[in-house]
């Protein structure tokens, strides 16, 4: 092969090259965020997105060091919420106790993963804090979950979800609606018991540390894009000028045999 010949080859590899990196950087994103906690600390929010794989997730510690993950996949309409929670070992736990809950995931909750991918941090030491307050949802985590059967309703869920083991929990409402939707019914397991029984108290008042009992976990998304703006110009279409910000907290009631499992809820 002359010289040129190879140039021309090495030209034509480079661009391929470029191109691919190119297609690649529109594919997927990371976006790091300063965030203003409600107790007034600051944390650094992560949030990527891939809209090949068409999913979105979001990253942060809480003030307690809480790593609170939440995974939003729009082609099965799943949303993880995952907590590793520091453990104190000076009380028998180990050193981090995972909880994961799986819900629907509603259109609307937040933006689109394509849209995700284009946001660009012009202002990286901004401390940022949520245009709308969005409330707190309190949610019976009625259902476990078989995390080895799980890729049947996302296959995020054991990667996301690995830590906790058994302490996958969903709701009924959902198995419902993904039953509906085809989904194999032996991923679930129905709790032995009520968390409306009168004999499940919960973990606040009762005194055994092995006694069984409702457990509450409570976590707050203090800054994330969950609307696009849209702008009017000359024309009569609006186009996409920018993102709306939310925050909105969740509350986790769910049955775990042994209070020991559940010590942060002792002050209630």
């Amino acid at each position: 092969m002359c010289p040129r010949e190879i140039s021309a080859a090495s030209l034509r590899v480079s661009l391929v090259v470029v191109a691919l990196l190119l297609w690649m950087s529109a594919a997927a994103s990371e976006l790091k965020v300063l965030v203003r906690l409600s107790g007034g600390q600051i944390t650094q929010e992560v949030l990527e997105a891939d809209s090949e794989r068409d999913i979105i997730t979001l990253e942060f510690k809480q003030a307690d060091g809480a790593l609170i993950t939440f995974l939003a996949d729009f082609k099965r309409h799943v949303k993880i919420l995952r907590a590793l929670v520091l453990g104190e070992p000076e009380r028998g736990q180990t050193q981090y106790q995972a909880l994961c809950f799986i819900t629907t995931l509603e259109h609307g909750e937040i933006i689109p993963s394509e849209a995700m991918v284009r946001l660009r941090q012009k202002n990286p030491h901004v401390v940022r804090t949520a245009e709308e307050n969005r409330g707190v949802e309190q949610m019976s985590m009625n259902v476990v979950m078989n995390l080895t059967l799980s890729w049947q309703l996302s296959s995020h869920i054991h990667n996301v979800c690995r830590d906790a083991r058994d302490f996958v929990y969903t709701r009924k409402d959902d198995v419902k609606h993904w039953l509906e939707k085809g989904v194999e019914g032996s991923i679930f397991e129905e709790l032995p018991q009520k968390l409306e029984s009168p004999d499940l108290q919960s973990c606040s008042s009762t005194a055994g540390p092995w006694q069984p009992c409702m457990c509450s976990y409570t976590l707050r998304l203090e800054w994330y894009p969950c609307m696009l703006k849209y702008c009017r110009g000359h024309g009569s279409s609006p186009y996409k000028c920018g993102i709306r910000s939310c925050s909105k907290g969740y509350r986790f009631d769910f049955y775990t045999p042994h209070k020991q499992l559940c010590m942060w809820d002792e002050d209630g």
